[in-house]
């Protein structure tokens, strides 16, 4: 019966969740970068770019506010507020350190962004976001 399950894992394809930011990440703290919003992951997890190819686009976890995962109650509605704040807005953002020191994670820099001057973090707690991430 085991192997059974273990062939179905290895012939059932697996649906790919993979956001399409592709771009070159910034590697120092206070390196800014910014441009149009371009795609909105999940509550925190953000794609901007200054061009519509998705090779130039820099993949985001906002460092100033730690959302519920996708998979979790709220995730989508966490995902759809970050999205209608700004989804096709211009932001300037900064790499940042994280908890864990580095600036890099997951393939995504952790960054403070700002829209119209406000952050990020703020603006979403505003709106009603609630932290609750990782």
């Amino acid at each position: 019966m085991k192997w059974i399950l273990a062939l179905a894992v290895l012939v059932v394809p697996a649906v790919a969740c993979a956001d399409p930011c592709e771009g070159r990440l910034p590697t120092q703290a206070g390196q800014g970068f910014g441009g149009l919003v371009r795609y909105v992951g999940d509550g925190d997890s953000l794609c901007v770019g200054e061009a519509a190819d998705p090779r130039t686009w820099v993949e985001v976890r906002l460092a100033d506010f730690d959302a519920p995962e996708l998979h979790s109650p709220t995730g989508r509605a966490d995902r759809d507020r970050l999205s209608r704040l700004v989804q096709g807005r211009r932001l300037s953002c900064t790499a940042v350190r994280g908890r864990s020191g580095r600036i890099i994670v997951y393939d995504r820099v952790i960054a403070q962004c700002r829209l119209d001057g406000r952050g990020l973090g703020d603006l979403l707690r505003a709106a009603g976001g609630r932290e609750g991430g990782n």
